[in-house]
């Protein structure tokens, strides 16, 4: 792996996930339509503009910590999460809870870690923020899983949602290498080697284990889509469709939401994870029917 770790480098790297990311949660969410159900199937585009969800909106506080701290900074990414929550963005019940109360002056730390009778949510929340951290520390897998550990404290504290953040911040670190994206079976074996023992890492080797499979379908079925929000059904498929797709967008993207289930989040985890590579970036003419990334997020590195 070159090293790349010029302030200005990291940021640019990050930006590029993120708008990869907001483009496949927007355009994933259009998916969520019954109407277009057909659409999909066929591989056509949905008409009118796409709006992104609470991913990009907690993946853009992911990418600002960054940019201030130049780490993750646990009480800053917790209060930007808190102040930039907006309810009609597809939040689960759990967290909007949670921040409004971050937002009246609660303590982060003991409300996530109070989730769920106190075993703190496993959901995929941390999962799907998490590639632009990833393509922040391209020079540095090891650091990426590390600070992915920390940024998923704030909200999700359960075992396999920490380390469902870990695996897509390492495989968008590998994917991101300034040397060139990995072969798949490269991606992946990286991303076991740096995950701890968990569901998600047994759902990574299943995955590792099918990456000759043509089927996407038949993998979802094994793996599982999101259709349980959980960071160890979703995190493993999403990896397989981004390993088998890098340096293209577009095929990372139908790939993903073509099987369904958790749409907007595994297709931002794919295609955050792709478009974090020099060639993974998206079609011009996707980005610019997504909502622009907010305004309250820095443009330029600092």
């Amino acid at each position: 792996m070159i090293a790349d770790s010029s302030r200005e480098r990291r940021f640019t790297r990050a930006l590029d996930s993120l708008r990869g990311l907001s483009v496949g949660d927007a355009l994933g969410s259009q998916f969520f339509v019954p109407t277009h159900y057909p659409l999909l199937r066929r591989r056509e585009l949905p008409p009118g503009d796409w709006q992104w969800t609470d991913d990009t909106e907690m993946a853009a506080s992911v990418l600002a910590v960054l940019h201030r701290h130049a780490r993750i900074d646990q009480d800053a990414l917790a209060r930007s999460f808190a102040e930039h929550h907006d309810f009609d963005r597809g939040y689960g019940p759990a967290v909007n809870r949670m921040l409004r109360l971050v937002r009246e002056g609660g303590d982060w730390r003991e409300l996530s870690a109070a989730l769920f009778k106190g075993q703190g949510s496993w959901g995929n929340g941390s999962s799907m923020r998490i590639a632009p951290l990833g393509a922040w520390y391209a020079d540095d897998p090891e650091q990426a899983t590390h600070q992915a550990e920390i940024s998923s404290y704030t909200t999700h504290q359960h075992r396999e949602a920490v380390v469902g953040a870990m695996a897509v911040a390492a495989a968008a670190a590998l994917a991101a290498d300034p040397a060139g994206p990995p072969s798949p079976e490269a991606l992946l074996d990286g991303v076991i080697a740096l995950v701890p023992r968990s569901a998600v890492g047994a759902g990574l080797r299943r995955a590792r284990d099918m990456l000759d499979y043509d089927d996407a379908a038949t993998v979802a079925a094994v793996l599982g889509s999101g259709r349980r929000t959980s960071a160890h059904d979703t995190v493993p498929f999403a990896l397989w469709s981004a390993a088998r797709a890098l340096g293209d967008f577009e095929r990372a993207f139908w790939t993903t939401a073509g099987v369904g289930g958790d749409v907007d989040t595994t297709c931002a985890i794919a295609c955050g994870v792709v478009a974090a590579g020099a060639a993974g970036a998206p079609p011009q003419a996707w980005t610019e029917r997504t909502e622009p990334l907010p305004d309250w997020l820095p443009a330029r590195p600092g």
